[in-house]
């Protein structure tokens, strides 16, 4: 079975989707992951072992031209190749009308959250098949439960794995426990002041 993931930003979000990621390499072993996101975002997705497609999307910059021949021919691109890997599943799980229409793209089923769960409830005309899952948990544990719902697994909450790994050879930490400390984003409001880096 072949499934797209469509989580295109932020960068949040996509880190927050890995234990999702890696509870269906868990539970589903016969599913290979592919995942469409915002290009700036293509190199934390890499990150995750379990995918073994990127395909990016660029609306950021689309914004800015939206009418623009080079936007029309990269969205065209996209589509193109989302429709060649002819998924049996998408999973949207941003639950945003701009990621309904990416996964609508794919020209195949789309799951994701049902009409009282979804950020935007527009986007829910889109899918296919449709979740519940309440809005008052944590963005990890939405987005491992709308997993274990459209793959067909419970997923355990006992634990919380994210998939990746330090590279071999490349750290002297002891222990086994890894904190990854991302000091990036894309807006200026989210930013830690510097002091508060220096103390940590």
């Amino acid at each position: 079975m072949r499934v797209l993931i469509v989580k295109t930003s932020s960068m949040g979000d996509v880190i927050h989707t890995f234990p999702a990621v890696e509870d269906a390499r868990r539970n589903r072993p016969d599913v290979s992951l592919d995942w469409c996101v915002e290009e700036a975002f293509a190199g934390i997705v890499a990150l995750h072992p379990a995918i073994a497609t990127i395909h990016t999307v660029a609306i950021r910059r689309w914004r800015t031209s939206p009418l623009g021949r080079g936007t029309w021919r990269e969205a065209a691109g996209l589509r193109r190749a989302l429709r060649d890997c002819r998924y049996d599943l998408v999973v949207d799980a941003q639950g945003l009308l701009k990621s309904a229409l990416v996964a609508k793209q794919a020209a195949a089923p789309i799951a994701g959250f049902d009409r009282s769960s979804a950020r935007e409830p527009s986007a829910t005309l889109f899918y296919d098949r449709r979740y519940a899952v309440p809005r008052d948990l944590h963005a990890i544990e939405r987005t491992r439960r709308l997993f274990g719902l459209a793959l067909g697994y419970e997923p355990d909450f006992s634990g919380l794995e994210s998939g990746i790994v330090p590279p071999a050879g490349g750290s002297n930490f002891v222990g086994e426990k890894t904190a990854f400390l991302l000091h990036g984003t894309s807006r200026e409001d989210k930013k830690w002041p510097v002091g508060d880096w220096i103390e940590t």
